[in-house]
């Protein structure tokens, strides 16, 4: 289900851990993906401040599949969602 998700909204997305810290700080993300094989030390930033902030954080098992889903060619750690 979250691939599909992903692959919906793919035009309100913001790929990497980095870009998606940001955003996330900045109020933009309704929601993050997290790939649960990417290292934890990459994606433990997120899923913290996405809790710290109360923001939805899903998990799904492939970084692979992440970044597919994305429309990218590349593995994807984390991904999140911006606010419509």
């Amino acid at each position: 289900m979250s691939y599909e998700k992903v692959t919906q909204v793919k035009a309100h997305l913001i790929i990497g851990t980095k870009q998606s810290l940001k955003a996330m700080k900045n109020g933009e993300v309704s929601e993050v993906f997290i790939a649960d094989d990417a290292d934890s030390h990459v994606t433990q930033k997120v899923a913290s401040l996405a809790k710290e902030l109360d923001i939805p954080c899903k998990r799904v098992a492939s970084k692979r599949k992440l970044g597919v889903a994305c429309g990218i060619e590349v593995s994807a750690s984390a991904v999140a969602v911006k606010n419509k």
